[in-house]
């Protein structure tokens, strides 16, 4: 079976190299790494109340030890995310990718709120770019604009060789600039 990524890539998955081809292959795998998260500190009352719904993590750090347990289960597959700092504390964050059509994708983390994905290959890195924020309500989707909400998203994720991969997030607000980033070094493996 194809992945929900090989599916929104169509004929560009071939273009991707093997570390990308397997971080995001159908089935069970795991990324193992560590990761830098950073945001403006008038940014923290706003990461808590999202953390608190599902969305975003809510605490910095550098070289944060990651692991990413991704599953499919029927049309959905599934990120679990475990940041383990070095003080011990541990901070998950869990969130479902479904189908939207064409190269599009929807990042739920929760059953009601979403980001909505463009997914392209530029020279064997994938990138992805925020379409908009959706809140689902019954078969609606409800769209957001996202200069409404936080700003602008981009990933961009490229292999570093036939295992390891560098994946670099961030939130561009219009009026307040970066707004949240986190990016990391993995290894993915088929579970």
């Amino acid at each position: 079976m194809k992945s929900l990524m090989q599916t929104a890539l169509g004929a560009d998955w071939q273009q991707l190299p093997p570390a990308l081809q397997t971080h995001y292959r159908f089935g069970t795998t795991i990324d193992d790494g560590y990761m830098d998260i950073e945001y403006p500190r008038f940014m923290q009352p706003c990461l808590s109340l999202l953390h608190a719904i599902g969305a975003l993590v809510d605490r910095g750090g550098r070289q944060i030890a990651t692991v990413v347990d991704k599953q499919v289960v029927g049309e959905r597959q599934y990120w679990r995310r475990r940041m383990t700092y070095p003080d011990g504390r541990v901070i998950r964050f869990n969130s479902f990718w479904v189908a939207a059509g064409g190269n599009q994708l929807i990042e739920f983390v929760n059953p009601l709120l979403g980001l909505q994905m463009a997914a392209h290959v530029e020279d064997g890195r994938l990138h992805y770019r925020g379409v908009r924020f959706v809140v689902k309500l019954g078969h609606l989707l409800l769209p957001i604009p996202e200069w409404l909400v936080l700003g602008h998203t981009s990933i961009v994720e490229e292999a570093l060789d036939e295992s390891r991969f560098r994946m670099d997030f961030r939130i561009t607000h219009p009026l307040f600039g970066q707004v949240f980033r986190y990016a990391g070094e993995f290894t993915a493996k088929a579970g």
